[in-house]
Parts: C-alpha cells; sequence; structure tokens
C-alpha cells in the first residue's frame, strides 16, 4: 500500500461516512471503528476494532500509513461521564503513541469551537489563542476541552508527527450533533430577551478543512467557519421554523429535567449557546490551509433538513 494511504477513525458516524467517500478519491483509505459498517466504497478497508484493545495496534501496524484522521470521539451524554472522558483521552493517546511509533507524519485531530465556550464578555471573533473556557458546568464540553489541549500537547513536543487540531463552528448537516438537532425541531424554543449573533459551517466544508489539513505541511489549530453569522432569529426565520420564547430560568429547569429523564439528549447548560455569541475567526486556516467555505449561507442551514428525508 502507497506511503499516502490514511487511518479514519470513526468512520460509522455520518461525519465519517462523509469524510472517507471524499477522501478515498484521492488516496487509500483505512476505516477503524469497533462499529460494524455498511455502504462504504469497495476500495476502502474496514478494521473493526475497539481503539482501547492492544490487539488494534497491531491490525494497523502493517499497511504504511501517511496519516491518521480522528473522528472517533464518544459524544453520548448518556454514556457515564467517566467511561466517556477516560475512553476519548486514551484513545487520542493511544492514536499519538502510534503515531510516534511507526512515524506516521501526520494526525488530524477534529475538536470544536464550542471549546471557546458561549460567554457574555466573548470577543466578536476569537482566534485560535484565545482561552478554551468552554467546560464550564457541562461534561460533555469539558472532555472535549481536556481532548483539545492534550492534542495541542501532543502538537508542541511532537519530534516526528504533525499534529492538526481542526475547530468548526457548529457543524450543519446529517450529522446528529446539538446544533443540527436543535435547528431540526418542529417548534424551536428560544430564551426571551436573547438572540445571539451564530455561526455554523456545512459538514462538507468541515470534509473539505479535513482533506487540506493532510495535504499541507502545517501543524496547530486551526479555527473553520463557514458563511457570515447571522442572527439566530434570522437563522430560523430562514427555515421556516415555528418558534417559541421562554425564560431562561423556566428553560434550564425544563430542560435539567428532561435530560435527567433521558427524555432529551440536549444539557441545560446548552442554553448558553442561544444565549451568548461564540464565534471564531478562520483567517488562520485561510492563509494556511488555503481553506474557504465553498457552501452560502441558504445551503448550509438548509443541510439539516435533508435529516427530514434521509435515513
Amino acid at each position: 500500500m502507497a506511503r499516502s494511504a490514511v487511518l479514519v477513525t470513526g468512520i460509522c458516524g455520518r461525519l465519517g461516512h462523509r469524510v472517507v467517500r471524499a477522501l478515498h478519491r484521492e488516496r487509500p483509505v483505512i476505516g477503524l471503528d469497533r462499529r460494524p459498517s455498511s455502504d462504504l466504497p469497495q476500495d476502502v478497508e474496514h478494521i473493526q476494532a475497539d481503539l482501547m484493545r492492544s490487539a488494534t495496534r497491531q491490525l494497523i501496524r502493517g499497511p504504511e500509513l501517511g496519516a491518521i484522521v480522528h473522528l472517533g470521539i464518544t459524544h453520548d451524554p448518556h454514556v457515564p461521564s467517566a467511561e466517556r472522558h477516560t475512553r476519548n483521552l486514551l484513545s487520542l493517546e493511544k492514536l499519538y503513541r502510534m503515531a510516534e511509533d511507526f512515524e506516521i507524519p501526520k494526525l488530524v485531530v477534529l475538536s470544536t469551537a464550542n471549546a471557546y465556550g458561549p460567554r457574555a464578555g466573548n470577543a466578536q471573533f476569537l482566534t485560535e489563542d484565545a482561552p478554551l473556557l468552554g467546560s464550564g458546568r457541562s461534561v460533555e464540553l469539558r472532555t472535549l476541552v481536556e481532548l483539545d489541549m492534550l492534542a495541542q500537547s501532543f502538537a508542541l513536543r511532537s519530534s516526528k508527527c504533525k499534529v492538526v487540531i481542526l475547530r468548526p463552528a457548529n457543524i450543519l448537516g446529517l450529522v446528529k450533533n446539538a446544533a443540527s438537532n436543535y435547528l431540526r425541531l418542529p417548534v424551536v424554543p428560544t430564551l426571551l430577551g436573547f438572540d445571539p449573533m451564530v455561526q455554523a459551517v456545512h459538514e462538507d466544508d468541515v470534509v473539505r478543512a479535513i482533506s487540506l489539513a493532510l495535504k499541507a505541511d502545517v501543524s496547530g489549530v486551526f479555527n473553520i467557519a463557514g458563511p457570515p453569522p447571522i442572527h439566530l432569529s434570522r437563522a430560523l426565520s430562514l427555515l421556516e421554523r415555528r418558534t417559541v420564547a421562554v425564560p431562561h430560568t423556566v428553560a434550564q429547569a425544563a430542560l435539567g429535567s428532561l435530560f435527567a429523564a433521558r427524555v432529551t439528549r440536549f444539557e441545560s447548560t446548552e442554553l448558553d449557546f442561544i444565549r451568548y455569541v461564540c464565534m471564531i475567526d478562520d483567517s488562520r486556516a485561510r492563509r494556511l490551509l488555503g481553506y474557504e467555505p465553498a457552501c452560502d449561507l441558504k445551503e448550509t442551514l438548509l443541510a439539516v433538513d435533508r435529516e427530514r428525508w434521509v435515513g
């Protein structure tokens, strides 16, 4: 196998499928996921194994790899927090060790711009140097912040592998994340008295950014944004959603009860994302990666509605 082969973790997720389908046109792809997968391109090898098991290291030792793309992050807030935390951090640690030991020259880690945290005092556009204040009271974000910081430590001390951390804005599309799920609601709750500017990026633009990160001779952190931000109310109007404004204290109490009962996957702390701003400056990615979003505002927003007719 050519040296340019890339190992992609988490290929059974919806974004993972899209990444694999894009990359296999350019280079050999090996997918790693403990879940079974179907509907992959015929030339993509799928290693069904758990990254946490020591035997998995031997399974991927043979192929000559040119890069690793790490998408296999456990996000489900209903998985016990200690287990989720440990699995995510140790999985990244194992991948980095394999990259160093096998002399794999590139490791791309998909993080999130939400790691900066929505705050009333945020600058209008945050650069990669801004502190990661997103942990707050959210177990989910606390894990993602620590994951990002661990990847940064690898990037600083790595001697053989260039580590790239991508921090995309809210990814919209067929992905099942908080932003897309929120915008897909038939009646969308908003917070009374709040109408923040919001920023999103189409899932296909994220795939494009990953491809560019693999090609560029760079390391470090890169923000990835989409079309210009707009007010939340304008986004919901373009999607023709019905809305209901709720006081923050009422929404917080209701969401906390619903989450505890497993009726919803939204944590009450996520209300801050429809209360305060958390927008990024992606000029570094544009300058060093050659990144530029291809999807306009309408295309990006409407990407969430494909979920209504795609299984």
